[in-house]
């Protein structure tokens, strides 16, 4: 991290807490990549869709990802312009592409059919 990018202790913390969920985790490693719907991620974490939808509140609440609205669906994708974002990207740059939870994860992704 640069000395631009540093962050108060209680943020550093504060983040850190909400990435510590394996689920938080994995879902914000995936939208690395790209945005999600939440039906998409119910299919692929085989969780139900409020559960889903709480782990994606939490990580709105803490300013991680942004939340675009089309028709019925909420899509996510991670805020590049939060404060954690150089800290959040530093822990997911650190999880294996070749880990076992994140190839069945995946594995299970479907396309998108609720646009």
């Amino acid at each position: 991290m640069t000395a631009q990018s540093s962050l108060e202790a209680v943020k550093v913390v504060q983040c850190l807490k909400i990435l510590s969920d394996q689920t938080r985790l994995i879902i914000m490693k995936l939208l690395q990549k790209k945005e999600y719907c939440v039906c998409q991620f119910v299919d692929m974490f085989q969780m139900s869709q409020p559960a889903i939808s709480q782990h994606l509140s939490k990580l709105k609440k803490a300013g991680l990802v942004h939340e675009t609205k089309k028709g019925q669906w909420r899509f996510y994708s991670i805020n590049q312009s939060c404060p954690e974002y150089d800290l959040m990207l530093s822990i997911l740059n650190k999880i294996d592409c070749h880990d076992k939870l994140l190839q069945s994860i995946t594995q299970k992704e479907t396309q998108v059919s609720c646009r």
